[in-house]
């Protein structure tokens, strides 16, 4: 008789084995409707499941987080169970849950056109409404290989086949599609209530060029179809703001094939590029950092000492020169490290803060690369704070304070924290990596934010705190981090002398708030659309004139301004007034200062903003005034 005991402590008390649909009947009618699947002692369970001891159980619903992926996964299947419908010939391979959807990868004769995704999209449809009965059934692994390839599913078969043989193999059927799955899965196919085909793609059979290609069809799914025309109109206004389009339209960068994943910086971006460095640079000095700068390549011992060398070698371009080996940097720790070690230092010269706008290379896959938000060649706003074990708490601490800083003047608000732990992978005992990880769990505590664990997946040197930004778009960008080295300063012979005269090797920290330079300016373009906030914005005002008979008055103007230290311009051309406010308006320059015989006269200016809001003449002082107090007020909304 099992006893069963709810996520609130109570418990029920079952005669026989029971499922947790009836279990869930049990508690309520409207809860029965509502169940997706079920989670007993922790692992997640279909709702047909039974138990027939005692144990813990939570019914997931629709409003839990587990719920929506049980969603996309079951959607997954619908979609192949649609394709084997409507094309018998095509075999299917593997269908897992992605972010914001799913996919699944299909062998089949011929290419998939948007005419065929239209029509699985409406036999999806279908085959909802019709709110088949999802089975879970268990079979022995010899006779799983043995029926998927009588069916002529030779793909499921080699899956099948490298799983252990006393291992028991699920499957699942709706209707007359069966596939393999470890679920769990809806109760029926009327739970799929909005889902979207995207697009199809090529994709290597488990994920190896060497092997032939597939064919992988995209899909969102999504609870109810608010939520997927809400997700469907966030694409809409993603592709709207897209970097590269915004870029290419506002004359910021470009990038090309001679020079793959590497940015050619235009006068009106490198602006921007500057202000940032410039912003950062001034903070880091009031934060008692050092600025330096490291060696674009170095021998490829270095590397192999640092412990670079056997986990990053990949992912390193190389070099040659008199019968030595070298490596382009991928990143600047081991760099600064030799910093470090020129001359000795004292348990008083800590903690040292060496910060650099490091130039590194990373040979990303060709096909991974995106504009600005992965490329080859980047910057990244490093530093590395040699410390005491005694200092890690202090020295976090104020990175934190210095980071949500930084973030809230470049316009974000939301942070999420994470803490990435010990990977398998990594260099260093586990009771150094005991002490590194229970440090950072401390000071995340210490914030009184909250936070997640991901289990697994820090540097190979350390584990790390991730700071996550959401943008206006609800999409999340991971920027900063800071993580707690306590091995790569002693396999580079880095040492302190401590107060009792002793040599002791430095804690290292990792420390970047923005990453990558170039990502995150086009994390910026795409949060702001091209209309980045005056400190930043490429030029800040634009003074127009009316007529010629202005032209000296503006230029004028313009000289005035830029003594001011302001990025300011002056468009003279023998145009209309209305077609110069357009463009200018399009490029989204902030303040637009527009000039006639009235305005020379009483040597004002008539300022108008990029979104098209008068504010009226007034005079240069005046506008200084305000600009001044924009470029002050920064990106910041509160």
């Amino acid at each position: 008789m099992p006893i069963i005991t709810l996520p609130d402590g109570s418990q029920r008390a079952f005669d026989a084995p029971v499922s947790v649909r009836e279990i869930a009947a049990a508690i309520g009618s409207g809860l029965a409707k509502a169940a997706l699947a079920g989670k007993v002692n922790g692992r997640l369970v279909d709702t047909s499941h039974t138990i027939d001891q005692d144990a813990a159980l939570a019914i997931v619903t629709e409003r839990d987080p587990e719920g929506l992926d049980i969603i996309r996964h079951s959607s997954a299947h619908l979609l192949a169970h649609a394709v084997k419908q409507l094309y018998p010939g095509a075999q299917v391979t593997i269908g897992p849950v992605i972010e914001n959807g799913f996919y699944y990868d299909f062998a089949f004769d011929r290419s998939f056109t948007p005419d065929d995704l239209e029509r699985i999209q409406a036999r999806m449809e279908e085959l909802a409404a019709q709110d088949i009965l999802v089975e879970r059934s268990v079979m022995p692994r010899d006779e799983a290989v043995a029926f998927f390839r009588n069916i002529g599913e030779e793909y499921k078969a080699q899956i099948i086949a490298d799983i252990p043989a006393n291992e028991p193999i699920s499957l699942y059927r709706q209707g007359d599609f069966i596939d393999l799955c470890r679920g769990p899965h809806v109760p029926a196919t009327g739970r799929l209530k909005a889902f979207k085909l995207m697009k199809v793609a090529g994709a290597y059979w488990r994920g190896d060029s060497r092997n032939e290609m597939l064919q992988r069809i995209y899909g969102t799914a999504w609870l109810d179809q608010k939520a997927l025309r809400a997700y469907l109109h966030r694409l809409e206004e993603a592709e709207k703001r897209d970097h590269r389009r915004v870029g290419k339209a506002l004359d910021l960068f470009h990038v090309q094939e001679e020079a793959p994943g590497m940015v050619f910086w235009h006068d009106r971006g490198w602006r921007v590029y500057v202000e940032i460095q410039n912003y950062i640079r001034q903070l880091l000095r009031e934060c008692g950092y050092q600025e330096v700068h490291t060696p674009q390549i170095v021998d490829r011992s270095l590397w192999e000492r640092s412990g670079h060398w056997d986990k990053f070698r990949a992912d390193m371009f190389t070099t040659a020169s008199e019968n030595r080996d070298y490596a382009i940097k991928p990143m600047n720790c081991p760099g600064h490290i030799q910093i470090y070690n020129q001359g000795l230092k004292s348990y008083r010269d800590l903690p040292l803060r060496l910060a650099e706008f490091g130039s590194c290379h990373r040979n990303e896959p060709s096909g991974t690369l995106h504009g600005l938000m992965r490329v080859r060649n980047f910057v990244q706003d490093d530093a590395h704070i040699f410390c005491t074990e005694d200092q890690i708490q202090s020295e976090v601490s104020a990175f934190m304070d210095l980071l949500f800083r930084v973030y809230a003047d470049f316009g974000f608000n939301e942070v999420q924290l994470a803490l990435a732990t010990r990977p398998d992978k990594r260099v260093g005992s586990d009771e150094v990596w005991d002490k590194a990880e229970k440090a950072l769990e401390l000071a995340l505590n210490r914030t009184g934010q909250p936070w997640t664990l991901k289990p697994g997946e820090g540097a190979f040197y350390g584990p790390k705190i991730e700071y996550v930004l959401r943008d206006c778009l609800d999409r999340l960008w991971q920027c900063g981090t800071i993580q707690v080295d306590f091995s790569m300063p002693g396999r580079l012979d880095a040492h302190y002398i401590a107060e009792d005269g002793s040599k002791r090797t430095p804690v290292m920290l990792h420390r970047a708030i923005l990453g990558s330079l170039e990502r995150f300016i086009g994390i910026l373009i795409e949060q702001y659309a091209g209309a980045l906030p005056a400190w930043l914005a490429p030029v800040q005002a634009v003074v127009l004139d009316i007529t010629d008979h202005q032209a000296e008055y503006a230029a004028k103007i313009e000289k005035f301004l830029m003594q001011q230290g302001f990025r300011v311009a002056a468009d003279l051309r023998n145009e209309k007034i209305g077609f110069k406010i357009r463009e200018h308006t399009l490029q989204r320059v902030p303040y637009l200062l527009v000039v006639g015989d009235r305005e020379m006269e009483t040597e004002t200016v008539a300022v108008r903003t990029r979104a098209g809001k008068d504010l009226g003449v007034m005079n240069l002082s005046g506008f200084v005034e305000l600009l001044q107090a924009d470029i002050v007020r920064r990106g910041r909304t509160e």
